[in-house]
Order: C-alpha cells, then structure tokens, then sequence
C-alpha cells in the first residue's frame, strides 16, 4: 500500500477546493543541476512554465538553456556557492576566498555563456550566503543588469535575500524541495505539500532535479494544479505578484 494514495488525497483536495483555494495561487517549479548529463534534456519534456536553472560551464549546460529558451521557458543560472561540507563546486563557483572583483568576473563569465538568462540562484552555498560582502557584491552586480535571485536557502542563515531587497533586486526565495528522496511517495507527499501552500499563501517556489523519478513523477502531478485552479507560472511572474512571507524548511545542501 502507497503511503500516500493519490487519488485519495486528489479526492479530498477537490472536495474542499471551493472553501479553500483561491482564485490565480501561483506555483513556480525550478529545475536545479541542469547541464551536466546529456539526460537532464528529459526535463524539458515538462509541460507549463518550468524554470530551468543551468549550471554554468558544464557539458550539456548551454545547449540545454538554448533549447528551453526556444520552448519559452525562463532560464536562471544555478552559481556554485561555497558550502560548509566542502564538496566540489565545479566550474563558475564563488568562494569565500573571493574579493568583489573576482566574484563579478565568475558571474560576468558565466552570463556571456548564456546571456539570456535572467538571474541566478544558488547551489548549495550553506557557507557563502552566511556572509554579507559576498552577497553583497553579487546583488549589486544583478542589480546594475536588472536581473533576478532566488535563494534555494541552504542555510536558515542566509542572508541572501535581505540583501537582495535592500539593494532592490526582485528575488524570492524556495519553500519546497520536492525530490530529495527519488520515491513516487516522497515525491507525491511533497507536491501534496506544494498545494497546500498555494492554498495557503497564494504563491510557494518549488525546486526540484532532472532526476528520472522527478520527471515521471511531475508529468503525473503537475495536471492537478489546473484542476485545483492554481496556475504554474515563470519565476518572474511569481517574483513579480506580492507574497506572502513563510520560511522553507532547509533540508538538505542543493
């Protein structure tokens, strides 16, 4: 027996939909990590306004970005930030070894390899967006291009965002990670999660990965959020509408 029954859980959202869920609650899907396998292309099989995030430099990267942007998806661009665990960053990465200048040199890099990209977030970066001269620098370089950020909040310290606002760079920040465990229940039992807080709060970011579990899972689930009268939309036009503020749960380093 599943532990979380789809149909069930459809069965009651629908039941009490007309008490419960307001008119245009949007949703925003971003899917992190794409670049390095030729396989993450099954992601762009993903009906709606999905929101890819690339990793800079990587093999299948920029082909990847083009071939979204030509679906009319929106396109960010994931920035290795340094974590507290140590792991790899890869190519592109911002360190807390970094001044201004190098920081700006990294992102300036990686937006001349896809300059249609309209902002960034960050993978992991548990140590990097704890610190304010780092952030610092690389809002005002957003800024001057008038582009976007979205903190995947790897720490509940961060202080990416409010620095983001003070400097005026639209951002917003992930409330959901939908598949950090590949199980059709796990996966299931999140997006049920991402409902309930379109219905709550209007509006919920969700970041997810071109595993093949996630694709299989979301082309299943990603239908109910018509039927539920909640629109799928672009991270600008999520970052665009007011919000209401509710803190993510920090799970695990992206």
């Amino acid at each position: 027996m599943r532990l979380f029954p789809l149909l069930l859980i459809l069965l009651t959202l629908l039941s009490i939909a007309p008490l419960t869920v307001a008119k245009n609650a949007q949703v925003a899907i971003i899917i992190d990590d794409i670049g390095y396998r030729k396989s993450d292309a099954a992601a762009l099989t993903l009906p709606g306004a999905i929101t890819f995030a690339i990793l800079p430099h990587t093999p299948f990267g920029k082909i990847l970005a083009a071939q979204a942007y030509n679906k009319n998806n929106e396109i960010i661009l994931h920035i290795p930030m340094e974590a507290e665990n140590g792991k790899a960053l890869g190519p592109g990465a911002l360190t807390v070894l970094m001044d201004e200048k190098s920081i700006r040199r990294e992102l300036t890099r990686a937006f001349a390899e896809i300059p249609f990209a309209i902002g960034i977030n960050n993978h992991m970066g548990s140590k990097l967006t704890k610190l304010y001269s780092p952030m610092m620098w690389t809002m005002r370089f957003l800024k001057e291009r008038d582009l976007i950020f979205v903190d995947s909040v790897t720490t509940n310290r961060t202080k990416a965002e409010r620095i983001a606002l003070q400097i005026g760079v639209p951002t917003t920040h992930r409330q959901i990670f939908l598949d950090n465990e590949l199980s059709s229940d796990y996966i299931d039992q999140q997006f049920m999660q991402l409902i309930d807080h379109a219905q709550r709060y209007q509006s919920v970011v969700a970041i997810a990965h071109p595993h093949p579990e996630t694709i299989v899972a979301l082309n299943r689930l990603l239908p109910l959020l018509t039927e539920l009268d909640i629109d799928l939309v672009s991270i600008s036009t999520l970052i665009g509408k007011p919000q209401n503020i509710h803190e993510p749960a920090v799970i695990s380093e992206d």
